[in-house]
């Protein structure tokens, strides 16, 4: 039995043990929404888009991605994302503040989230054929200019969470090439310079008024803070085994706004409590752990750098979700990967995991 359900799994070139722990993350997601209303809006859409992601995963991991080695091919990818990123300053709805979606007809598409990945292909292959160089400093600051150009377009609209996530991306595939401990303080103090010179000279009253709430929303739990005080009520409320699947009164009786998307986590535990949070965390290292296994028996250093920044990816979204959920650190928007209600963000999760399914099955031969 054993032998056929690895022959089928080799045939359909997925790796299951990517597949199960992201599966079982949509799977609780979609039970959490589906507790909440007798209409049941976010569970009837969000049970579309899986289905939508889960054909965009199988795709994806049928693809030899291969051919993104290739600079005439990621280069141009790169242009792209930034051409989109561009043009929303133009085209671009303006959502809660922020200018960060195209408006399909009745879909919303959010180029910040495939921009993450392109992120990471960049990266990739900057790093594949200049790792072992890194010590050079040159390359740091080459790389750190890919990362700024796609940061500063979503830091610009304002999206605060995504551009945290993209500066994440590249701080974290820098450490995992090798930085010296000499450039990494070269590399903090200048980051540090940055900001402080944004805050002084180009940032205006509000933009600093919009970042003072983004970083201590607790200081006004009746305005700004509110979802995040909410959201700490909820968490504290599921004690060990939580109120029980559809009795999150925080979340089904709406006093925890957008517990869909930024807040699934707080929901979740409520209802499912302190014991839910291990089942939920433990899939999650699962995933991870699987990447960056893979990653270390990747056929190419490009396959390598882009498991790891993928790794590097999915761990910033489920720490500071979570984080921000129970109150140690800001709101940011930032979704749960898998969990959070959407079409962009899953889309592109799952058609990043289809990539990763491919890049381990075509892991043979020697390493380059």
């Amino acid at each position: 039995m054993k032998e056929i359900i690895g022959k089928y799994a080799n045939l359909m070139r997925i790796d299951w043990y990517l597949f199960l722990p992201a599966i079982a993350l949509s799977l609780l997601g979609l039970m959490t929404m589906n507790s909440f209303s007798s209409e049941n809006y976010f569970f009837v859409r969000q049970s579309m888009w899986i289905a939508i992601s889960l054909g965009a995963f199988f795709f994806s991991s049928r693809v030899d991605w291969r051919f993104l080695r290739s600079t005439r091919i990621i280069v141009p990818l790169f242009l792209f994302i930034v051409f989109l990123l561009s043009l929303l300053f133009g085209l671009g709805e303006i959502v809660k503040g922020a200018q960060s979606w195209f408006q399909l007809g009745s879909l919303a598409f959010q180029p910040s989230d495939p921009a993450k990945i392109v992120t990471i292909l960049i990266l990739a292959k900057y790093f594949s054929r200049r790792h072992v160089e890194i010590r050079n400093i040159r390359h740091i600051i080459v790389s750190a200019i890919y990362a700024f150009i796609i940061f500063i377009l979503v830091f610009l609209q304002p999206d605060f969470g995504g551009a945290v996530v993209i500066f994440g991306i590249w701080f974290g595939m820098v450490l995992v090439s090798g930085i010296s401990k000499r450039h990494f303080i070269f590399v903090s103090i200048l980051g540090i310079t940055a900001v402080i010179s944004l805050w002084l000279f180009v940032f205006a009253d509000y933009q600093k008024a919009r970042i003072v709430t983004f970083l201590q929303p607790l200081s006004d739990i009746h305005g700004a803070g509110y979802n995040a005080y909410q959201s700490t009520i909820a968490v504290g409320s599921g004690g060990i085994i939580g109120k029980g699947i559809g009795q999150g009164s925080q979340s089904k009786l709406l006093f925890l706004p957008e517990y869909e998307t930024d807040f699934i986590f707080a929901a979740f535990v409520e209802e499912w409590g302190f014991i839910g949070a291990i089942i939920l965390l433990l899939l999650c290292l699962m995933l991870l752990f699987r990447i960056v296994n893979n990653a270390g028996i990747a056929s190419s250093n490009f396959d390598s750098f882009f498991g790891l920044g993928m790794m590097i990816f999915f761990s910033i979204h489920i720490a500071i979700h979570a984080g921000m959920n129970v109150g140690i650190l800001p709101v940011t928007g930032i979704t749960f990967p898998f969990m959070s209600y959407g079409g962009s963000h899953l889309l592109t999760e799952w058609f990043a995991l289809g990539m990763l399914s491919s890049m381990r099955y075509h892991s043979q031969g020697p390493r380059f």
